[in-house]
């Protein structure tokens, strides 16, 4: 029997395919894609292998984590899960969770909705000089003066 003990530096690319078994303390102090990708670093050969969590959570936020890591291997699903339960941050500027700021709409609850209005705003700005056509200058300055208050970094 071998045993490989880690850090979670283990996520990003250690490939071991007879690797059967992980453990993985303090489970709950972990996100959802991080405990997702420590996941997928096992099973990689023909054997059956096994994610343990141990985990003591504190919080119901981080019981719901852990319930869906249980609940589910699919990473798009814990990505949505993932969306509910920390909220998307900011879509411009440096926020990574919490409670959005949207004016109009919920991300969550809205997403058709939301897919809608983007497919448009595609529209909008695929159109040659968009930004020049009268109807579009209150989106024009609403723009301007949005992006002029966030810093990008290259």
């Amino acid at each position: 029997m071998q045993i490989l003990v880690a850090t979670t530096v283990i996520e990003v690319g250690v490939d071991v395919p007879n690797a059967t078994v992980m453990v993985i303390l303090d489970a709950d102090r972990f996100g959802l894609a991080q405990l997702h990708q420590l996941r997928g670093r096992v099973g990689r050969g023909k054997r059956q292998s096994y994610t343990i969590l141990v985990a003591d959570p504190k919080t119901d936020y981080g019981q719901q984590r852990l319930d869906a890591m249980v609940a589910t291997t699919d990473g798009f699903v814990l990505a949505q899960k993932d969306l509910e339960l920390r909220g998307p941050g900011d879509i411009l500027g440096v926020k990574q969770s919490g409670v959005p700021e949207f004016m109009v709409g919920d991300p969550i609850k809205d997403l058709t909705m939301m897919e809608i209005a983007q497919q448009e705003a595609i529209a909008t700005v695929d159109t040659p000089k968009w930004d020049a056509q009268m109807d579009n200058q209150a989106l024009v300055d609403y723009l301007s003066r949005t992006m002029a208050n966030y810093r990008y970094f290259d």
